[in-house]
């Protein structure tokens, strides 16, 4: 196997493969979100190629030296159970360790989690994904609005999640302004949220909020907002408010995941705050 299978770094060139390996595993990614996965990891991102044929995938990210994240574990279906995960895996965190970040995370599913207990990741808390199929003549997608304070957005941000990740949300911000949602309670910010398009669906998150009605606010200006049939949100499983609100809401459970992290977490942010993450690609 050793001479036929290679890990490199990975480049503009492989988003193709990644789109591929991607579309294997049902998921909901874009070549921009590849493409901001290598801007913000240029040399953290890597492939797995088989006789020339790019059959496997890991990607990094790092957050201001407190933390980094591990995504887009992939493996083409016809070349699993050979290792290759475990192999990009291994070379995600050699990559990380010898860049000194102190901590690893990602988000684990249930098949997976017993190859992150082994190399020393521990679980943090539960994550389940939820999905809303609607009916075209439900959507009321609305015009443009008044953005709100993103810097303001950002900051808090930062405390919610542990770490700053400015650039990673302007860039979404960008590509999906009217999906930037705010709520302020006596002129501060209780609550914000992001959302952006993915192949299969529209994507919310980070969905944070001070209380109830604020988290219910930005959800529903959010499906007022989207235009897609399918909705996707990855709500903490201990904040029975946000998934009393999408159950109302008619989402329906899809599947769980765990956040695991590697090291000390000295920076785990206000999870109690969140009702939904950005995702598991980025935290």
């Amino acid at each position: 196997m050793a001479m036929s299978m290679q890990l490199r770094m990975m480049d503009t060139d492989d988003i193709p493969d990644g789109m591929r390996l991607k579309e294997f595993a049902g998921w909901n990614q874009t070549p921009a979100d590849w493409e901001r996965f290598l801007l913000a990891s240029p040399l953290g991102c890597f492939v797995a190629e088989w006789e020339g044929r790019v059959v496997g995938s890991v990607t990094t990210v790092v957050y201001e030296d407190r933390f980094a994240w591990i995504g887009m574990l992939l493996v083409d279906p016809a070349y699993r159970g050979r290792g290759l995960g475990t192999q990009l895996l291994e070379k995600a965190i050699e990559y990380l360790d010898s860049i000194g970040v102190p901590t690893l995370k990602l988000d684990a599913t249930s098949q997976g989690r017993a190859i992150y207990e082994k190399l020393g990741f521990v679980a943090e808390y539960e994550i389940e994904r939820w999905i809303l199929q609607r009916e075209p003549a439900s959507l009321t997608s609305l015009p443009p609005t008044t953005l709100p304070d993103f810097d303001k957005i950002v900051a808090l941000d930062r405390e919610v999640f542990g770490a700053d990740r400015t650039e990673l949300l302007r860039s979404i911000h960008l590509d999906a302004p009217d999906f930037t949602l705010a709520v302020k309670l006596h002129g501060e910010l209780a609550g914000y949220a992001l959302g952006r398009g993915g192949t299969r669906a529209d994507h919310l998150g980070p969905w944070v909020a001070w209380d109830e009605p604020t988290a219910w606010e930005l959800l529903d200006e959010f499906l007022h907002r989207s235009a897609r049939e399918t909705i996707f949100v990855d709500v903490l499983k201990n904040n029975s408010v946000a998934v009393g609100l999408l159950q109302s809401r008619d989402f329906k459970l899809s599947r769980p995941l765990t956040r695991m992290y590697r090291g000390p977490n000295a920076h785990p942010g206000d999870p109690e705050l969140v009702c939904a993450i950005l995702g598991p690609e980025f935290g």
